[in-house]
């Protein structure tokens, strides 16, 4: 059954710019030693943690649909597989998330969001296939620093909304992201529905994008969820206050 119906975070007042559409997500919790991290958040940025922990998540996925508002999508740029690892942090009270990479296949894609977002972005080689039993393969490799992701994912549970308070909820439902430019802090807005999830079994054959100095990674996730599809819209980068 699915609970906890409510928006978790209100509709920025402004006008979102972009609007695109996640699918087939699979997210890779690893709980990491919050002073093994802390070295790698740049000033400005509060590591956020969980009961003493602090997490980092891959996230393995496909775009679709992104257009600009008032514009329709444009057929062979508004479609591509995304690979992100992120962690988690905060400004005060306001929760997001900060990504230490995202690799798409996509120039157009990872020069909007180096140049406009000041993410970092890398164009890498990437495949997804779902196969008919409902299993998603996933291939990804970076020529820059040979980053390589393979395995494949599937959902295993019914559909489910996290519960505020847990672990789950804490991970997932985040509704802005934090960039860093120039020794200056940016965030921008991000609002969708709560997450529908699921609990996902998974095979990785290959993995090397958790290869952060200094940073002793656990070899198997703490947790995984999948989620089939949530429709996002995105509102300009903005600095934060210092």
């Amino acid at each position: 059954m699915i609970t906890n119906k409510q928006r978790p975070w209100p509709a920025p007042s402004s006008s979102w710019i972009i609007k695109q559409s996640w699918r087939d997500l699979l997210f890779l919790h690893y709980a990491v030693k919050p002073e093994l991290l802390r070295p790698h958040i740049p000033v400005g940025l509060e590591l956020d943690t969980y009961e003493q922990e602090a997490w980092i998540s891959i996230v393995p996925f496909w775009m679709s649909g992104i257009r600009f508002r008032g514009t329709p999508s444009v057929p062979y740029l508004s479609q591509f597989p995304e690979l992100n690892v992120r962690t988690y942090v905060k400004v005060g009270d306001k929760s997001g998330v900060y990504f230490f990479s995202l690799d798409a296949k996509s120039a157009l894609g990872v020069y909007f969001g180096r140049r406009f977002y000041h993410l970092p972005y890398c164009y890498a080689n990437m495949s997804l296939e779902r196969q008919a039993d409902g299993k998603i393969v996933y291939d990804s490799f970076r020529n820059e620093g040979s980053f390589i992701f393979k395995g494949s994912y599937r959902p295993i549970s019914e559909v489910y909304r996290a519960e505020a308070g847990t672990l789950d909820y804490w991970l997932v439902e985040r509704y802005c992201l934090y960039s860093e430019s120039r020794n200056r802090i940016w965030m921008s807005e991000i609002n969708h529905e709560p997450w529908e999830l699921q609990d996902a079994a998974y095979e990785i054959s290959d993995n090397t994008m958790l290869q952060l100095s200094g940073i002793d990674i656990a070899a198997a996730p703490h947790c995984a969820h999948y989620c089939s599809r949530i429709d996002v819209h995105v509102w300009p980068l903005k600095p934060v206050q210092a």
